[in-house]
């Protein structure tokens, strides 16, 4: 794709919008690079401080579609909204993880996003018993129904690195499939940092369809691209 691409970014105080912006601000790529978020926060904390291409917009999510402007002409969406069952209850999980998602993704559509790549799970179900899984395939279904001409789910394992906030039940997990993630690194896990360079590095390919599932073995090969 050619260079001066316009993007925006979604969840970027969480651990994968982070390792995004990372990425985003090492490539000349992206000639304006917009962070929607519910907050303002110090750019300094993020070392992009001095970087003229990044800005801030502060949104009402639950009004998200008052803020058309924010999503004004941008090429590309990055979408790492997301929170915890646990830490958000279940109300509140899924109003984060589907109806924010579904609903920036719509006016991000009419604002004029052509590619819109967003991070769901690799045990994404829609007709799980599970409520995490069962959120996350109706996230993809509906984000399917919005025709966007290029739509990315990447569907990555257990994310390793390390995080400021405590996931209890994810330690957990890290702890019990320490073995398998050592023996077969692509298979059931992948950093955050490599899920933001597949994400990057996803932009600049040709698109294969209107809709493209990239799972976790795929989210490595991916990151092994340019960047």
């Amino acid at each position: 794709m050619s260079s001066g691409l316009k993007v925006f970014v979604l969840g970027y105080t969480g651990e994968t919008g982070k390792a995004v912006i990372k990425q985003l601000s090492r490539d000349n790529s992206f000639s304006n690079i917009i962070l929607i978020g519910r907050r303002q926060v110090d750019l300094g904390d993020f070392q992009i401080a001095d970087d003229s291409r990044f800005s801030q917009k502060v949104i009402d999510f639950e009004k998200v579609e008052t803020h058309t402007e924010d999503f004004k002409n941008c090429d590309v969406g990055f979408c790492c909204l997301g929170t915890t069952r646990g830490k958000a209850g279940p109300e509140h999980f899924v109003r984060v993880d589907k109806d924010y998602v579904l609903n920036s993704a719509k006016v991000a559509k009419e604002a004029g996003c052509t590619h819109f790549q967003v991070v769901t799970a690799s045990t994404s179900d829609k007709n799980s018993s599970l409520l995490y899984n069962k959120v996350k395939g109706e996230v993809e279904e509906g984000l399917k129904d919005l025709h966007f001409k290029r739509l990315s789910i990447f569907q990555p394992g257990l994310l390793l690195g390390n995080r400021v906030e405590r996931r209890p039940m994810e330690t957990c997990f890290k702890v019990v499939l320490f073995p398998l993630t050592k023996l077969f690194p692509t298979y059931s896990s992948v950093h955050f940092d490599i899920l933001a360079k597949a994400m990057i590095n996803n932009t600049k390919k040709q698109a294969t369809g209107e809709v493209e599932v990239i799972t976790n073995s795929k989210i490595h090969e991916l990151s092994k691209g340019e960047n």
